[in-house]
């Protein structure tokens, strides 16, 4: 296994040129969620969506939820760096989390931004890409690793 001080270097190496601090895949996502106590996964999936589709099975005190857009209607949240305020530090490693890795990087960028310069995109998202048969959790993503969910 790797030490958390080389998953965010190859994290931080992948994200080069990124407007945040870089990418860390499912699995590294979990391993620094286990072993670090100042990494705080951001899902910023609607509620719909972790309601009906699934959530990962993590510890609240590691896990906080600020949606990127609303459902219905898929509006940008305007409140969204407040609510990230009430739920992590700018001293933090977030980890931002959303289907399949878009709304995830906005939202690492958006973070960065506001002064959360340990801000990091979970690559694949919660259910990956999709796959010929327009199925996902088949492809890529935190289900499709393995890692802890529940779902709906």
């Amino acid at each position: 296994m790797s030490s958390d001080s080389d998953i965010l270097e190859r994290a931080r190496q992948r994200g080069a040129g990124l407007p945040y601090a870089g990418a860390v895949t499912p699995q590294e996502a979990y391993q620094l969620l286990q072993e670090n106590r100042n990494v705080r996964l951001i899902d910023v999936r609607t509620n719909a969506e972790r309601d009906w589709v699934g959530r990962v099975a993590i510890p609240e005190a590691r896990h906080g939820a600020v949606q990127w857009s609303t459902y219905p209607g898929g509006v940008p949240n305007p409140d969204f760096v407040a609510q990230l305020a009430s739920q992590a530090t700018p001293d933090d490693v977030l980890l931002f989390l959303c289907r399949s890795g878009v709304r995830s990087r906005h939202a690492a960028r958006l973070a960065t931004e506001h002064g959360y310069a340990n801000s990091f995109d979970i690559l694949e998202g919660f259910e990956g890409d999709k796959d010929v048969e327009g199925h996902r959790k088949t492809v890529g993503g935190w289900c499709k690793a393995g890692l802890p969910w529940v779902g709906a």
